[in-house]
C-alpha cells in the first residue's frame, strides 16, 4: 500500500468520527456514538474461522451497542496490510482494528512469540493456562503499541504439510519449507530442513512455483490454501502454537463511550471462550477435507518425535534471552501443568 493511501484512509477515519464530536454536549455523544464506522483488517479468507469469528463479533457488537459501534470486516488482506504490519498500522491509525497475528510481531514485541516456543505446548487446555500468565504482558504490550486487547483466539495444532512419507527426521532433510516467523524457522532448521520465511498471502504462489515444498501451519490453512492440489501428505506435528489477537486503536477506544466500551468488553469475553471451541472444531473439519482431498494425516512416531523434541530444545533459553519476561512466565506455566 502506498504512503497516499494509508494517509487517505487514516484522514478518511479521523474524520467521520470528528463530525460526530463536532457538537458539543450530552446529544453529541450520542451522535458521536451513531456515526462510529471501524475498519478491521485481516488477511484471512472469507471462510477461514477467524474471519467468521470477527464477523461475529461485529454482528454483535452492533446489537450491544445499539447501533452505536459498526465494525466491517476487510478479510483477504483487502485493506493492503500483510500480516507482520497489522501491529504498527493499528497503533498509527492506519486501521482502527485489526485481527493481529501474534508470532508475525516478534520483531517489534519479542513476547508476542512465546505460544511459539517449540514443544512448550501440547494442546489447547495447556494454551489457555500459558496464556492466563503470558495476557498481562500481552496487554503491555497493546499499549505500548497504542492499543487495547479486545479477545484472543489459538490456530489449531500445527502440521508440517509436504510430499515426502518418512519416520524419520532424516527423510525430510533439506526440503524447503515455509514458516510463519523467525522461531519457527529455527525449529525447521534444527530439524535439518530448510526454513523460508513468509507471510501468508505468498504462501500458495511459492507452492505454486516450487520456491517452498511444504508448509509448517495448521489443517485450517491447509484448506484455505488447497494444499492437496500441490502436496500429499501432511505431519501431525503439534510443534508450535499461535493465536490471533482482535485489538482497537486506543485513541479510537477513548472516543467510544464508557458504556459502549463495558458493553464490548463483556461481549468479547462472552465470545471468547465459543471462539476457542470453533478453533478445535475447525481443526477436526479441516484435517477431514484435506482428507478428502487426497492428502494422507500422518501420525509421528514416537522415535521421530523424541528426536524433533531433542534437537528443538534450546529454543526454550533462547527465546528468553530475546524475551526475559518469558523466563517467570514459562516457570509459572509449567508449575501449573505439572511438568518439570
Amino acid at each position: 500500500m502506498k504512503f497516499g493511501r494509508r494517509a487517505a484512509l487514516k484522514a478518511g477515519m479521523g474524520a467521520g468520527i470528528g463530525t460526530g464530536l463536532a457538537v458539543l454536549g450530552a446529544p453529541a455523544i450520542v451522535n458521536a456514538q451513531a456515526g462510529m464506522k471501524l475498519d478491521l483488517s485481516t488477511v484471512w479468507p472469507d471462510g477461514n474461522f477467524h474471519t467468521k469469528n470477527a464477523k461475529q463479533f461485529a454482528e454483535e457488537v452492533a446489537k450491544a451497542t445499539n447501533g452505536a459501534v459498526q465494525i466491517t470486516v476487510h478479510s483477504g488482506g483487502s485493506l493492503g496490510y500483510k500480516g507482520p504490519e497489522h501491529l504498527n498500522a493499528v497503533r498509527d491509525g492506519l486501521v482502527p482494528m485489526a485481527d493481529i497475528l501474534n508470532i508475525q510481531q516478534v520483531g517489534d514485541a519479542p513476547i508476542l512469540g512465546i505460544e511459539g516456543v517449540p514443544f512448550l505446548v501440547s494442546n489447547a487446555d495447556e494454551l489457555k493456562v500459558l496464556q492466563k500468565y503470558a495476557r498481562p504482558e500481552f496487554d503491555k504490550v497493546a499499549t505500548k503499541f497504542n492499543q487495547k486487547i479486545l479477545y484472543t483466539v489459538p490456530w489449531p495444532t500445527q502440521y508440517i504439510h509436504c510430499n515426502v512419507k518418512t519416520d524419520t527426521l532424516d527423510g525430510l532433510k533439506g526440503l524447503k519449507i515455509r514458516v510463519p516467523d523467525r522461531q519457527a524457522g529455527d525449529m525447521i532448521n534444527l530439524l535439518g530442513m530448510a526454513a523460508v520465511q513468509i507471510p501468508w498471502g505468498e504462501t500458495v504462489p511459492a507452492l505454486a512455483s516450487g520456491a517452498v515444498v511444504g508448509v509448517s501451519t495448521s489443517s485450517v490453512s491447509g484448506v484455505d490454501g488447497k494444499f492437496w492440489e500441490f502436496l500429499k501428505v501432511f505431519y501431525n506435528t503439534n510443534h508450535v502454537w499461535s493465536s490471533q489477537i482482535v485489538t482497537i486503536n486506543l485513541d479510537t477506544w477513548k472516543k467510544i463511550s464508557p458504556a459502549n466500551q463495558q458493553a464490548i468488553l463483556d461481549l468479547a469475553a462472552k465470545l471468547q471462550p465459543t471462539f476457542w471451541t470453533v478453533s478445535v472444531e475447525a481443526d477436526q473439519a479441516s484435517n477431514k477435507r484435506m482428507i478428502e482431498g487426497g492428502m494422507q494425516l500422518l501420525q509421528v512416531p514416537a522415535p521421530m518425535m523424541k528426536d524433533m523434541r531433542d534437537r528443538t530444545a534450546s529454543l526454550t533459553d533462547a527465546f528468553i534471552q530475546r524475551a526475559p519476561a518469558a523466563k517467570d512466565i514459562i516457570a509459572a506455566y509449567k508449575k501449573e501443568i505439572g511438568r518439570a
